[in-house]
């Protein structure tokens, strides 16, 4: 059984658990050789992006939804995303360090994401949408929330052309393991 404590020592290590649909779910340890990150003073956002950001035509909430957020990031054809998965992350957000970032319609979540803070490091894990733009908004809303609470960097594990347009990019992991030691220092202590 997959528990908080676990996956925050993981983190600490450079690595993350995911669950494996086509293996009844089993939970597997990734270490991959290029890791997709965002540097928080590198961080871009398009002008049309930002606008609509400021427009206040949505409502952006943290945590009012945390596993709600996950489930909604779950829903698609394949997802690493299990129950067991979805347990341990609320444990890790019932001890503070489990965030969700929330865009909402009125009652309705539109777009969302979430992710722990280890320290000044945010690790994102995933992302979804109902609403064009609003996984992109709940980036942004993330971002500010980031530069509030002196995080310098956004793991995102891996890399995708959705990530490339604000800033993301790859590294090995021997640099993402320079910058987790340097970053994190003295780390917070949780448990």
């Amino acid at each position: 059984m997959l528990t908080a404590h676990q996956v925050l020592y993981v983190y600490s290590l450079g690595v993350f658990p995911m669950a494996d649909p086509s293996l009844d779910n089993e939970i597997f340890w990734y270490e991959p050789k290029k890791r997709g990150v965002i540097f928080v003073k590198d961080f871009h956002v398009s002008k049309s992006l930002r606008l609509l950001y400021q427009k206040n035509k949505f409502q952006y909430k943290i945590n009012t939804a945390f596993e709600e957020t996950m489930k909604a990031c779950s829903k698609r054809e394949e997802t690493w995303i299990s129950e067991e998965i979805i347990d341990a992350y609320v444990g890790l957000y019932e001890f503070g360090l489990g965030f969700s970032f929330e865009v909402w319609d009125k009652d309705e979540m539109v777009g969302g994401l979430y992710g722990i803070k280890n320290g000044h490091i945010f690790h994102g894990e995933s992302m979804f949408h109902k609403v064009t733009n609003c996984s992109k908004l709940a980036m942004v809303f993330l971002m500010e929330w980031c530069i509030k609470n002196n995080i310098e960097l956004i793991d995102c594990q891996f890399i995708t052309e959705h990530l490339k347009q604000f800033g993301a990019k790859e590294i090995t992991q021997k640099a993402y393991l320079k910058q987790l030691q340097k970053i994190n220092q003295s780390p917070e202590i949780y448990f």
